[in-house]
This record gives C-alpha cells, sequence and structure tokens, in this order.
C-alpha cells in the first residue's frame, strides 16, 4: 500500500502519517519526489481500510500495490534507484560498465586486466573469488586468498569491486572486501542468501535465473529490499532455450520491460547472454541502444588460458575498442559511457 500526500504537504503532516502507520505494525518508506512524497507501507497490509488512512491531513489518496513484487515496483518508487558507487551513478544517465575477468586466478592477472579496464575508463572491477561451477571438478575460486588479491588491486588502482557470495554463511567475509555483491543465477532463489544479502547493507547485483522469470527475479529482489537494503541492480544474463549456437539466449526484451515495472538498476551481462566472446560487442551495444543502465563484461589477458570462461572474455585491446563503439551508441540515444 502507497499513502501519495497532497503537493506541498508539511513536513509535520508526513511525520505523523509516518508515526501513525508505524505505530500500526507497519515499516515506513519514504520516496520524495520533487513534487510529491509517496510513503510506502511496508507489512501485511490487509487488515487495514485505506479509507482510514485518507481521512487524514496532507493526504491525497490511498492505494493498494497490485504487483506481488511490493517494494520493487514503479507504484511503490516512481523514480528511479540510482547508486552511487565509487563516483559513478548507476540507474542514472551514464551507463556504467564493470569489467574484469570470470575468476581471480594471480595477482599479475588481475593486476594487469585491472590497469587495463581502468585505463578504457572502467570504475568497477568484476572477479570471482567464489565459483559455482556446473562440474565439481572445474576451477571452483580462490576464496579468501581471491579476495585478498581484489582488496589489493582495489587499493593499488582505485576500483571498486564486485564479487560474487554463493551461500548466506559468506556473505560477512565477501562483504569486508566488495563494494558489490554479486548473486549468481544458480542462488537467484537462494532465499537464505538473499536474507543475508538484504542485511548486509551492501549493494547488490542479482542475476536472473537461468530459467526464470521477470517476475520471479523482481520477487527475489523483494527479499533484498525487504531488509531495507535499496541498493539493488537486476542483471539479464541471459536464459536457456533450445538454441544451441550462444551459450544462452540474452532477452533484450527484458531492459524495457523491467524498466516499466520496476525503480531499479538494469545491467545487461553480454558475456554470459552469448558465450562467444565475438558477439559480446554487438549484444552489448544493443543493450546500450535499448537502455540498459550498465553493462558486465568478462576481460582476460590470455582467455585460451583462462581458468574460467575463456571462450566469453574479450582481450584487453579488444575491450578498449569496444568502449570507443559504446560512447557512440551512448550518445545517439542521449545518454554517455
Amino acid at each position: 500500500m502507497i499513502i501519495v500526500m497532497k503537493m506541498g504537504a508539511t513536513d509535520k503532516e508526513i511525520s505523523d502519517i509516518v508515526e501513525r502507520v508505524e505505530d500500526l505494525g507497519f515499516r515506513a518508506h519514504l520516496s520524495q519526489g520533487v513534487e510529491r512524497t509517496i510513503i510506502g507501507l511496508i507489512g501485511d497490509e490487509r487488515p487495514l481500510s485505506p479509507e482510514s488512512l485518507e481521512l487524514l491531513p496532507g493526504v491525497e489518496k490511498v492505494m493498494r500495490v497490485l504487483q506481488p513484487f511490493k517494494l520493487a515496483s514503479r507504484d511503490f518508487k516512481p523514480e528511479d534507484t540510482v547508486i552511487s558507487l565509487n563516483g559513478e551513478e548507476i540507474g542514472g544517465r551514464k551507463v556504467v560498465v564493470m569489467a574484469g575477468p570470470c575468476a581471480v586466478e594471480s595477482r599479475e592477472q588481475m593486476r594487469e586486466v585491472a590497469w587495463a579496464v581502468k585505463e578504457a575508463g572502467v570504475r568497477i572491477l568484476r572477479g570471482g573469488a567464489f565459483k559455482p561451477r556446473t562440474s565439481p571438478y572445474s576451477f571452483q575460486g580462490l576464496g579468501e586468498e581471491g579476495l585478498e588479491i581484489l582488496a589489493e588491486i582495489k587499493e593499488e588502482t582505485g576500483l571498486a569491486i564486485i564479487t560474487e557470495a554463493m551461500a548466506p554463511e559468506q556473505v560477512p567475509l565477501v562483504a569486508r572486501y566488495a563494494d558489490i555483491l554479486q548473486i549468481g543465477t544458480r542462488n537467484m532463489q537462494n532465499y537464505n542468501l538473499l536474507h543475508a544479502v538484504g542485511e548486509s547493507g551492501v549493494p547488490a547485483l542479482l542475476k536472473r535465473g537461468m530459467m526464470a522469470t521477470l517476475e520471479e527475479l523482481l520477487l527475489s529482489a523483494e527479499y533484498i529490499l525487504s531488509h531495507g537494503n535499496w541498493q539493488v541492480m537486476l542483471c539479464e544474463r541471459g536464459i536457456r532455450t533450445f538454441e544451441k549456437y550462444t551459450r544462452n539466449t540474452l532477452d533484450i526484451n527484458a531492459v524495457p520491460v523491467l524498466q516499466g515495472l520496476t525503480h531499479l538498476p538494469v545491467i545487461v551481462d553480454p558475456s554470459h547472454g552469448t558465450g562467444k566472446w565475438q558477439l559480446v560487442g554487438a549484444v552489448a551495444k544493443a543493450a546500450v541502444a535499448a537502455g540498459a543502465d550498465g553493462l558486465l563484461i568478462e576481460v582476460h589477458p590470455n582467455p585460451e588460458e583462462a581458468l574460467s570462461d575463456g571462450a566469453q572474455s574479450l582481450k584487453p585491446e579488444n575491450f578498449a575498442k569496444l568502449m570507443e563503439e559504446l560512447k557512440r551508441v551512448a550518445e545517439a540515444v542521449d545518454r554517455w559511457l
């Protein structure tokens, strides 16, 4: 349920409403726009009568949020959520690029790729310390050693870090090192993990499950938001279809559809979406043209020797060239890189 305050409602009227709904057992979330303030009620609203709230001073109207994803919906928060991080504004007019290798393999590898992507204009470095793999015999990541390497590279370069947490008990550890907690496709509906990420308060990038609907993605985001962690990004990374020529089928429709449904930033991962480095550039440009708020791109200095996902990783020189091309696409749709 949301309470729309009248234009020009006083601070006292707003605070009185907040106090009233909290006394009724709800949590209140304020969304203050240019003209109006909207107060969202978090809790079981079924016993509450909207008419009783509409009589209060300063209230214009009270509406029930019909979407099952209450906090993530645009009804609840009409303005875009913008996450400020390391000089970037994710969800604003700038298209933010996060880049780096799939997995942290060594200090030398991370140092080389970090300086390369920074020179190309990137401020957020990706790299997995914990790796969920289909086969138990594949490289599983360096664990805490990988996190320590990321911390060293962050200190050297000034780049922010995005890396994955795979289990609730890992969240406090990963949160000590990461600026953004990534939740991978296999964990989109790991509800205990989502609760832990919500409680951490650290910005989160939630990847769409490989066979998940957009509504299921938004309901997963709701778990994080329900803890008051509003710094959530949604990531389209391709879904499984019957197509065999690409690793996944990247759902470019998801970008405008999600932006119509939610205030949360929408990121696109063209690396996992295609599985082939030759296709990454075209799909990345399509994502920017479709309105994506950011991109997550895999870059490796020696893809042929990568321990994970080498086939979809760009070499630094190809990535730098792509960044220049993306700038022109962004300008064409009134945005910038």
